[in-house]
């Protein structure tokens, strides 16, 4: 018997696809940037990642007495997961760092923040990247 077999009778219980994840926004897509940083496949990053690397705004800027936004703070992200797939050969995660202003808190000096690259199987079985937090995968 083989694997596919084993599986052919199975009932899906839940599925929650790729697509699904990007409509209700639990995976934020990197759209065009992520071309532009030099990536072939489709790029997502969880809510999570997103939140805590990239997410600014107007009240940030007055808050934090900085002025930075968010599509400066997705290609920081997006060039060092490319950086990170460079140097990651062929493995499916590779951590990275990233250094952003955090929006919680009151301190205005860059911190690093760890993220993970992840590379996997799209809704259609099509390679797609995610970046994550570390704890997440």
């Amino acid at each position: 018997m083989t694997t596919t077999d084993f599986w052919a009778d199975a009932e899906i219980i839940h599925a929650y696809s790729r697509a699904q994840a990007l409509d209700d926004g639990a995976l934020v897509d990197a759209g065009d940037l992520a071309a532009e940083a030099g990536f072939r496949w489709p790029v997502a990053l969880t809510r999570a990642a997103w939140e805590d690397a990239v997410a600014w705004d107007d009240a940030d800027n007055t808050r934090k007495g900085t002025v930075q936004d968010e599509k400066g703070r997705l290609w920081d992200v997006l060039w060092m997961a490319k950086l990170a797939a460079k140097r990651g050969g062929n493995r499916d995660r590779v951590l990275f760092q990233v250094l952003r202003v955090p929006r919680t808190g009151r301190g205005q000096r860059p911190r690093l923040t760890t993220l993970a690259l992840m590379v996997g199987p799209g809704d259609c079985g099509e390679p797609v990247m995610t970046i994550g937090t570390e704890t997440e995968d």
